[in-house]
């Protein structure tokens, strides 16, 4: 969500940055402090995605008509056949319980049109779950912020891969830097641009489809564990 801009001096961004990083580390389940670290350390990745979109026709009528991703906005997901876009995105929301109103607003961006591209970002963000068949624990995570960073080079994306990958047992870790990073890495650079996608234009059509569409590339299986 969109809340009230905080006008904060270089100082006072840099302060609530490393707050920020600081208390993410401890506490990873604190969303606000993961939004106030993106904001505070992602002027220039926001800049550049600014500029991404205008250069980009759909880009340019996303932020001309600033779609928002809440829970009115896309109810009628829940009504789509299965194999659509809109009925995975449903699927993934129902499951797990999630509403798209419940992410923190974006308040330390240095302008509204800066303001709406984080916020874009921000609730896009489970589409991209659903795109690249990813689910929502630590590696799923991890995973996407890698495919993130490919997109955005927002600094967030690093930090929270760097961050929270020293606190996984070793087998996990090992998971997550040989199987899922080359793929992640991979996927995030040979997709299409999307952050200038109209996601809510193409929730009727199948899910195959987009992913064929934008060059989206689910992440591999599991690798079969030694007996």
């Amino acid at each position: 969500m969109m809340g009230a801009r905080v006008p904060l001096t270089r100082w006072q961004q840099a302060a609530v940055a490393v707050g920020s990083a600081v208390g993410a580390a401890l506490n990873p389940a604190r969303a606000d402090l993961v939004a106030a670290l993106g904001e505070t350390t992602g002027s220039y990745a926001f800049h550049r995605l600014l500029a991404r979109m205008k250069r980009s026709p759909e880009g340019q009528r996303v932020l001309h008509e600033r779609p928002r991703v809440t829970s009115a906005s896309v109810a009628h997901a829940w009504d789509l056949p299965d194999g659509t876009f809109g009925a995975a995105y449903a699927n993934f929301m129902g499951t797990r319980k999630f509403s798209p109103d419940d992410r923190p607003p974006v308040r330390f961006m240095e302008t509204d049109e800066l303001a709406y591209v984080a916020t874009r970002a921000r609730e896009v963000h489970d589409f991209w779950h659903v795109l690249f068949n990813l689910p929502t624990n630590v590696m799923g995570e991890l995973a996407l912020k890698i495919v993130e960073f490919q997109q955005t080079a927002l600094p967030m994306c690093f930090l929270s891969v760097a961050g929270a990958s020293w606190r996984l047992k070793p087998e996990k870790r090992d998971l997550l830097f040989r199987h899922y990073s080359p793929w992640a890495i991979s996927a995030g650079h040979s997709c299409s641009d999307l952050i200038c996608i109209y996601y809510e234009k193409y929730l009727t059509e199948e899910l195959e489809e987009v992913r064929r569409q934008w060059k989206i590339v689910p992440a591999p299986p599991l690798p079969e564990r030694k007996v």
